[in-house]
């Protein structure tokens, strides 16, 4: 059974999608970019700001759902360009707390609201 979660303390979407799919055990929270929730404007101009952001967002909506960043099983993050992607590691590596997901990353042409980086993750509901 699927169900729709919602919550206010992360973007609204800005798209025909849900903010986050609970699928049984598991959680598929679309892709976050660093934008405020309250704003709806991307943070800041710099890949660690906009990192930082989107892992807030990440965290809101898997809270949301019964699960959080240390029941991530996978990510997939998006970059803007692989120039920004050791300062992207640095920031990313402080948000697990030592929790290493499977991972892939990629640069792309273009993310929405021109945001530096989206992450996406797969997670488990906290037992």
């Amino acid at each position: 059974m699927l169900e729709i979660i919602h919550t206010k303390n992360a973007p609204e979407p800005i798209g025909p999608y849900s903010q986050v799919i609970k699928a049984g055990d598991f959680i598929f929270p679309a892709g976050q970019i660093g934008v405020d929730a309250v704003s709806g404007k991307l943070v800041g101009e710099s890949i660690t700001e906009q990192t930082e952001q989107a892992f807030k967002n990440l965290s809101a909506v898997l809270e949301a759902a019964g699960s959080s960043l240390q029941h991530v099983v996978k990510t997939t993050c998006y970059l803007s360009t692989m120039e920004n992607f050791q300062a992207f590691n640095e920031a990313y590596g402080k948000q697990f707390n030592g929790h290493k997901p499977a991972r892939t990353c990629f640069a792309v042409q273009e993310l929405p609201l021109k945001g530096l980086c989206e992450i996406e993750v797969v997670a488990v509901l906290k037992k």
